[in-house]
């Protein structure tokens, strides 16, 4: 062969070259406009059945030279590309991404902010037991400089025969604490029947990570006017975290915090896993404010600073404790929680990481 047929073919390879990517480029745009008519129709973006359609035409119309094996495996590739782009689409689609609105969401919580760069705690016991055991978690909060009081009133709890929480009473006790300690109190709800309750007694609502995916309840705390703190469930994907909390942003409530607090995985050292990358992928696909909840987490008081550390250190912007006047005699979870001198010693320990009180 020539120099001049080389050439010869190399010039009508690079004019084919180009007209394939002239034909993937319209393919693109016609799987883009596939992908909105199927969110429109609320249909997945991936069909196997047509897929697999297309495959087996492929065989019925392969002439050679390349065997079939080797275009199924090129056109999986184009599949699977196409299928990645409709994803992005409806990424792109949703009102919480970061590629709806670039600055971060700020949250103004009875003038205490979230979400504006400085590292905030959210301390309190893992149940509200009676009046004299919150004050005195609360007098311990307020003593470090925290804001935020957290206790559970209504207890989402694997066994039934668990103690379930003191429901209205309880929410009733953390106002009543919140109030005489200025702290701004944060309580879970289950059902969409206690958001009255909650509306009137708490400072944020918070949905557990066993409700993550409770529609009826994301769209409930959704017409409401109190930020919402949204835990991710505990085999959630990050997608699916984000579209729990499109639900809420959707239905009319746009202050949401994230918290991650660990996935449940093979590992059984702790209680859970902790996802700590899921704090900057999530601060970069979004932007809401994203907590970590390392007393869920790890299940154990001895992780609780290194994992808090861990936290502030890769850019949460705050974290989630429990803690407790007496841990050993705590109604729920007693081996998770702090009791004061512990807290003690985890606040000066994670201070110089950027935690943010004040006096």
């Amino acid at each position: 062969m020539s120099e001049n047929e080389l050439e010869q073919l190399r010039r009508r390879i690079d004019e084919l070259n180009e007209q394939i990517l002239d034909v993937i480029s319209e393919r693109a745009s016609l799987v883009q406009k596939i992908g909105e008519i199927k969110k429109q129709n609320g249909a997945p973006p991936y069909d196997p059945i047509r897929e697999r359609a297309i495959l087996d035409r492929i065989v019925e119309k392969n002439q050679g030279p390349f065997n079939t094996e080797t275009l199924q495996h090129l056109f999986k590739e184009i599949f699977k590309a196409s299928l990645n782009l409709q994803e992005d689409d409806r990424r792109k689609g949703l009102l919480v991404s970061r590629k709806r609105k670039l600055e971060d969401t700020i949250i103004d919580i009875n003038g205490e902010t979230i979400g504006d760069g400085k590292q905030r705690l959210i301390a309190g016991p893992c149940a509200v037991e009676s009046y004299e055991q919150t004050r005195s978690v609360a007098e311990q909060v307020k003593k470090h400089g925290v804001k935020f009081l957290r206790g559970g009133a209504f207890k989402p709890r694997t066994s039934p025969y668990d103690f379930q929480g003191l429901g209205v009473e309880g929410l009733k006790i953390l106002r009543q604490v919140g109030d005489e300690f200025q702290l701004s109190v944060i309580s879970e709800i289950m059902s969409a029947n206690d958001l009255d309750a909650a509306e009137q007694y708490i400072d944020i609502i918070q949905i557990g990570a066993r409700n993550m995916q409770n529609f009826e309840l994301l769209k409930a705390v959704g017409s409401s006017n109190k930020p919402v703190l949204l835990k991710r469930g505990l085999s959630a994907t990050i997608d699916e975290y984000m579209k729990a909390a499109e639900y809420v942003f959707t239905s009319g409530n746009e202050n949401i915090i994230l918290c991650e607090r660990g996935i449940r995985t093979f590992e059984k050292a702790t209680r859970n896993t902790l996802d700590i990358s899921a704090v900057p992928i999530l601060k970069q696909e979004t932007h809401l404010p994203v907590f970590v909840d390392v007393t869920h987490a790890t299940g154990r008081r001895d992780l609780l600073i290194p994992t808090a550390r861990a936290a502030l250190a890769i850019g949460a912007d705050g974290v989630m404790v429990e803690v407790h006047p007496d841990p050993s005699v705590a109604l729920s979870d007693s081996a998770q929680q702090m009791d004061f001198q512990q807290f003690d010693a985890f606040i000066d320990a994670i201070k110089p990481y950027g935690l943010y009180t004040q006096a």
